[in-house]
């Protein structure tokens, strides 16, 4: 039971949950263990929603991509992590992406009645749960309202702050230079000068068809000095 307790306290919706009550919850629960090789497929894009997914061994490869994939968005994430769980709930609950293991990667997988239970019966749980999904509206509403207003630079972190998820790693964006500044409605040379601007101060390296960004840290840093 220790080494149960260190992974599931390790994971990002079980902080602050006593010992006392991860023994009563994997009593109760449908815990599902389950692994993957490098180069399977851990969930598809549009695949429904129907348990959430923690990881807690290896790393995922996670790509998001408008319908004729002329921009995809893609991250890594590492353990201890949760595969998007603001899509576990509501109008259209499935995955908005394809996940693939980077490594040999292992999955605690809860379905969603399970997980329902398990918010109804902790108040810690449901807070945990809460958090996440009120920072993830919360930074896709920042999101919308920079691709209008504000500057380049903005306008592209809040763009893949938006479409990424807290921890991700390696994260670029996939797409030909005359699609982005169409995106944006800019003249490519400001697109250009943006980019080489960004690449300077180490947030990101670009080609013609793909922008890799450093670190998504460094985006937020970026977007709470232009907030002060």
């Amino acid at each position: 039971m220790d080494s149960m307790y260190e992974i599931l306290m390790g994971l990002p919706l079980f902080k602050g949950v006593s010992r006392e009550k991860i023994s009563e919850i994997v009593e109760k629960a449908k815990f599902h263990f389950l692994k993957y090789l490098e180069g399977e497929s851990l969930v598809a894009a549009h695949e429904a929603c129907t348990h959430i997914k923690f990881i807690i061994s290896g790393s995922v490869r996670l790509s998001i991509s408008n319908y004729n994939e002329r921009f995809k968005v893609s991250q890594t994430l590492h353990a201890p992590n949760v595969i998007a769980p603001d899509f576990l709930f509501g109008k259209a609950p499935f995955y908005p992406c394809a996940g693939v293991a980077v490594e040999p990667t292992g999955i605690l997988q809860i379905s969603k009645n399970d997980y329902m239970q398990i918010l109804n019966n902790d108040e810690v749980f449901l807070f945990n749960f809460l958090n996440v999904l009120s920072m993830n509206a919360q930074k896709a509403v920042d999101g919308i309202l920079a691709i209008t207003s504000g500057n380049l630079e903005e306008r592209i972190a809040f763009w893949i702050v938006a479409l990424t998820q807290r921890g991700g790693t390696d994260i670029t964006l996939a797409c030909k230079q005359r699609d982005l500044y169409s995106l944006f409605g800019v003249q490519r040379t400001s697109l250009i000068n943006t980019l080489e601007s960004m690449k300077s101060r180490q947030l990101l390296d670009y080609t013609n068809n793909e922008i890799h960004f450093y670190s998504r840290d460094k985006l937020l840093e970026l977007l709470n000095a232009t907030a002060d």
